[in-house]
């Protein structure tokens, strides 16, 4: 999915488990009414993305037919076939795609990165971001501790974690653990 208007900056938008769904064509709106080109890889490629209650079956999609090595070669390239259009690259990514945005904060061509919620970053501690990077969590997380991951991250300098009360999937406005009050309280770490 790509939406151009010949912006001189652009959002790589990385999605959840399930694919381009209405959650991430939302986001993808958002940031081209705030006048970036935008463009949606889709990491899955499968034509329909999968519902909410799936989550297992998509969960397992992705580690077995994808996998973040995979996932991330592809947004580098990426990155590389924007670089020379875009005098500004932002990734975004929500879940895996924020672990995926993590990953690829040292490619040189970045310049900003908003993960929300990437629990398996804390498998990718030894990134070393070379973007400015926000890591937002919420505090009830199921498989991680985020304040212990935030104490890890603490120490890469362009790096700030952000911590809200609230649960995994907190910014999409598709599911019942959306939280509109914190979701608008963070917008200006991706509009800015």
């Amino acid at each position: 999915m790509e939406l151009i208007q010949k912006s001189n900056q652009c959002v790589i938008l990385l999605h959840e488990i399930y694919g381009i769904n209405t959650h991430i064509k939302h986001y993808a709106h958002a940031f081209y009414q705030k006048r970036y080109d935008v463009y949606v890889p889709d990491l899955l490629q499968k034509d329909k993305p999968f519902s909410y209650d799936e989550e297992e079956l998509a969960y397992q999609n992705f580690m077995t037919n994808v996998g973040f090595e995979k996932a991330q070669n592809e947004v580098n390239s990426l990155i590389y076939q924007l670089s020379g259009k875009y005098s500004h690259i932002r990734i975004v990514g929500f879940s895996i795609g924020a672990t995926i945005a993590w990953l690829c904060s040292n490619n040189p061509f970045v310049h900003k990165v908003v993960g929300f919620y990437g629990s398996r970053i804390r498998q990718y501690t030894k990134v070393v971001p070379n973007a400015e990077t926000i890591l937002i969590f919420g505090t009830w997380e199921k498989s991680f501790n985020p304040i212990e991951l935030e104490r890890e991250l603490s120490n890469h300098s362009n790096v700030v974690v952000e911590i809200v009360d609230a649960a995994h999937g907190f910014a999409d406005p598709y599911t019942p653990k959306y939280d509109e009050e914190i979701t608008n309280n963070l917008l200006s770490y991706l509009f800015d």
